[in-house]
């Protein structure tokens, strides 16, 4: 009677832990979009520096930190992906920008205060749909982006 038991209860919990198996990804990251913003907004305070000069320092320094949150956003995402125990990757990969975008003529200071605005509001927005990490993340990113404007462009 044990024996018996003890088969029919691994028949019945077999199924269950296969549905636990991790789902293979079938969408993309949610966090590709602000990746590819973070890209844009780079591409677009380097081209800035040359209708600028003078803000030369504080282009770069944007640039330079919408660079570091587009890496940081594509790491997570890969981190989210994961690996399968035997070293693969899910079939279905949420893939990285092939190309840095470029904006088709360098933005007045403006128009990319208005842009890292937009970017600021859209990780914020995000953020608050989103839980541990990658709400801090976004959090952090809007947070940047508001002092970009604020304070660099201000």
């Amino acid at each position: 009677m044990r024996v018996a038991g003890g088969g029919t209860a691994g028949l019945l919990i077999a199924p269950a832990l296969v549905s636990c198996a991790e789902e293979p990804i079938t969408e993309p990251d949610i966090l590709v979009s602000q990746e590819f913003s973070a890209r844009t907004d780079a591409a677009s305070a380097t081209a800035a520096i040359a209708i600028d000069p003078a803000r030369s320092a504080a282009l770069t320094t944007i640039a330079n930190e919408r660079t570091a949150h587009a890496d940081a956003l594509r790491t997570e995402i890969d981190r989210a992906i994961g690996v399968y125990g035997d070293g693969t990757t899910p079939a279905v990969q949420t893939p990285s920008p092939t190309t840095t975008p470029a904006p088709a003529a360098p933005p007045s200071i403006d128009g990319l205060r208005d842009q890292l605005g937009a970017s600021q509001r859209a990780a914020a927005d995000l953020a608050v749909t989103q839980s541990g990490y990658r709400a801090g993340l976004l959090a952090s990113i809007s947070a940047a982006c508001a002092v970009q404007v604020g304070v660099l462009l201000g």
